[in-house]
């Protein structure tokens, strides 16, 4: 193992920190969104299949 060595961060490194907690998040919305469609298509399947 390397050892690690802790040093202050640079204004680089500390834009650079806000910007990828600012991008890398989960796409919420996008899940609920397929969800919410797989759950459409799904129940419009069920009742067109029951008729």
């Amino acid at each position: 193992m390397h050892d690690m060595y802790f040093k202050p961060l640079s204004e680089k490194d500390r834009k650079k920190h806000q910007y990828l907690e600012k991008i890398n998040h989960a796409p919420y919305f996008t899940i609920f969104m397929i969800v919410l469609a797989m759950f459409i298509l799904f129940t419009t399947a069920v009742l067109l299949g029951v008729f």
